[in-house]
């Protein structure tokens, strides 16, 4: 019988997503290990990528402003653990935590908001992203369409939309449907756009050192969902992109391993750069060399975008 401190205080952002992803865990949680519901208590930690939303990621910290003060609060004992959206974690993490459980993984599509698809977009028309690989994916497919920096959460992008700030955006599928929006959006074909790295993967960390936490939340663990996000990960790391990097990628199970498909791209889609593999599950190496065999097909473009200096927390 593993011992639970009373009561666990699983950390998040503030966001309304967020919280839904928040309440998903401690719900898992509960009922794989006969609690009660207040056994697990939810803590809200403002960050600064709450917090600041007028700018790009890239150009105020990285990924690093979404986990920071979830960071210090987990190191400070103020948490027991945090729950992310697992495209959001920066590749390099500190020694201390650990990513301990995945929850299983909900679509990893992107969603188009306000046109039934890409191609039925108005000539020059405009769509919201601060994604650099979406705004990448697109004008590649469409190089008349003119992005513009898009931040805030779920509702505030689609408030955007209604109010005609933009012809259009796009969203994770994963994100609407865990906010009850199913209705919302377009699903945009796999083939047509590769996901972020981790898409629709909800992750929980802790510290290393914390076992019986580590043993509490393994119980609620997706084998699949896990290994495939860590290929993921392991890909991003070798290529040591930041977030100026277009980078899609998908892992997917095949019996004993996992086939992983990924793209690098110019900024503006204009030239693209795309792998595949096939390995064992537990061979992360195999991911790695994926990203350097990307790194080693793409053009002098391309790889001005990947320092090879992977993303670190702040």
């Amino acid at each position: 019988m593993v011992e639970r401190p009373s009561p666990l205080r699983l950390g998040t952002r503030g966001s309304p997503l967020a919280v839904v992803q928040a309440n998903m865990v401690a719900s898992a949680l509960c009922a794989t290990h006969g609690w009660e519901p207040e056994a697990v208590e939810i803590v809200t930690v403002k960050t600064s990528g709450d917090r600041i939303q007028d700018r790009a990621l890239a150009d105020i910290g990285g990924k690093a402003l979404w986990t920071k003060e979830l960071d210090r609060a987990l190191i400070d004992g103020d948490i027991h653990f945090a729950v992310h959206s697992m495209k959001d974690v920066e590749t390099v993490r500190p020694a201390e935590i650990v990513i301990a459980a995945m929850l299983p993984r909900a679509d990893v599509r992107d969603k188009l908001v306000g046109a039934e698809s890409l191609a039925e977009l108005r000539e020059g028309a405009v769509l919201g992203t601060s994604s650099p690989r979406r705004a990448a994916q697109v004008r590649r497919l469409r190089p008349d369409i003119t992005t513009t920096l898009f931040r805030g959460n779920v509702a505030t992008r689609l408030a955007k939309v209604t109010a005609g700030e933009v012809d259009a955006t796009l969203l994770a599928a994963a994100g609407l449907d865990r906010l009850g929006q199913h209705d919302i959006g377009n699903p945009i074909p796999i083939d047509v756009m590769m996901p972020a790295p981790a898409q629709g993967a909800v992750g929980i960390e802790t510290l290393a050192a914390n076992t019986e936490v580590i043993a509490l939340l393994a119980a609620i663990s997706d084998a699949d969902t896990l290994d495939c996000v860590l290929a993921e990960r392991a890909l991003l790391l070798a290529l040591g992109g930041n977030c100026h990097s277009p980078i899609g990628a998908l892992a997917r199970i095949e019996g004993d391993a996992i086939f992983l498909t990924a793209e690098i791209l110019t900024g503006n889609g204009s030239e693209r750069v795309s792998d595949t593999a096939l390995f064992p599950r537990d061979d992360l190496s195999a991911a790695s060399d994926l990203g350097r065999a990307l790194l080693t097909q793409a053009t002098p473009a391309i790889r001005a975008l990947f320092d090879g200096v992977p993303e670190a927390s702040a």
